[in-house]
């Protein structure tokens, strides 16, 4: 897999050469001397998003979390109003 830089004005010249080049690996276009973008086929696309996990997983108790013994210290700070004058 290669990879390639174009500029913006590069990109916006010649997108149908960005667009083949990226069949070779992903295009970094760059605004400015910084990368702004990366142009993938939807191929390569599914294939790193298969690999996301959902935000279900994320959020998730990992497996033996039940076991863990954990005691949340309680606060013994008393709330005030706010003073916005």
């Amino acid at each position: 897999m290669t990879t390639k830089k174009l500029t913006s004005r590069e990109f916006n010249q010649d997108t149908g050469g960005a667009k083949n080049a990226a069949k070779d690996g992903p295009v970094y276009i760059t605004d400015r001397g910084q990368p702004s973008h990366v142009l993938l086929t939807f191929a390569d696309y599914q294939r790193l998003a298969a690999n996301r996990p959902t935000i279900i997983e994320l959020l998730a108790q990992p497996p033996g979390i039940e076991d863990i013994d954990f005691d949340a210290p309680t606060s013994t700070d008393t709330a005030t109003p706010a003073d916005f004058n």
